[in-house]
Parts: structure tokens; sequence; C-alpha cells
């Protein structure tokens, strides 16, 4: 073949190629937390924090320091 017919598909197999191998970007959702109306006490458990939420109508929740407390936090896609 030809070296001219040849350039073309060349071209367009390392087209396809360079995007197979590229690093893939993710866009991730933000979350955003509320403080738990329900929770009472010190939360070490983030399953029982997250059932709490659930309950508050949240789809889950997290237990996060705030100063020298650990509280419950509920959480859901910005």
């Amino acid at each position: 073949m030809d070296s001219r017919k040849m350039l073309p598909i060349l071209l367009l197999f390392l087209l396809i190629a360079a995007t197979e191998i590229g690093p893939v970007m993710k866009a991730e959702a933000r979350h955003c937390l509320s403080q738990s109306h329900q929770f009472k006490g010190a939360c070490f458990s983030h399953s029982n924090c997250a059932n709490v939420c659930h309950n508050e109508g949240f789809p889950g929740g997290e237990c996060k320091t705030d100063k020298v407390q650990r509280k419950c936090y509920c959480k859901k896609v910005c």
C-alpha cells in the first residue's frame, strides 16, 4: 500500500488508542450535611446515625467531630 493511504488509517488508530488509554474523569456529586434533629447523645456508630437520618428523610448520615463532641450529621446530594 501507498504510504499516503496508510497515514489516515494510522492516525485513526492512534486517536482510538489514545482515547482508550487516557484517564477517566468521573464527576462526583457534592454532599451537603445537616445536623440531625432526632439523634441523641454522642455519635460513635455511623450505621445508627444513618438509620436516624433515614427516618428524617435523608439517604444517609455520618458521625463527625464538632469541636469536642461527636455529632450525627445527615447527608444528601446537593
